[in-house]
């Protein structure tokens, strides 16, 4: 399982150690594309077949709202070979796509690893802590109820 979350730093090659423990789930064979909120995704084939499966049905007809998100997500895909070291290169476009500069934050989800730049992370980070805290408390409320 893909959980955790690591610092990375991108070299001036757009190259970035995986974490170990991510690659060793992963595999060698990756897929890596645009994703929600300003972040990329890093998946193994078999997520990234699935995840086609999904978004279309099983089939290759699909509305209008399908049609933009297969756009949007596979068709930034890029695959992408960890070398020795457990690099990869992150091609120019998606970089620049999620604003990644020197650091970045690698995030497992259980079945996907998301990308985000350190700076981005740490915004998102804090939107996350103050709505899952209110969620908390509206719970806790009604329970009392």
């Amino acid at each position: 399982m893909l959980i955790g979350s690591y610092l990375g730093l991108l070299g001036e090659k757009r190259r970035v150690a995986v974490p170990k423990r991510f690659l060793e789930e992963l595999g060698e064979k990756l897929i890596i594309a645009k994703w929600y909120e300003g972040c990329l995704v890093l998946v193994n084939v078999n997520f990234w077949e699935a995840l086609l499966d999904r978004l279309t049905g099983g089939s290759r007809v699909a509305s209008l709202g399908v049609r933009d998100i297969e756009r949007y997500i596979l068709g930034s895909a890029f695959e992408v070979f960890p070398d020795g070291q457990g690099r990869i290169i992150i091609p120019e476009i998606l970089a620049s796509f999620a604003g990644l500069n020197k650091e970045l934050v690698f995030v497992g989800l259980g079945n996907r690893v998301e990308i985000w730049s350190k700076e981005a992370w740490e915004v998102k980070t804090k939107e996350i802590g103050s709505s899952t805290r209110e969620f908390i408390e509206n719970l806790a409320e009604n329970e009392k109820k």
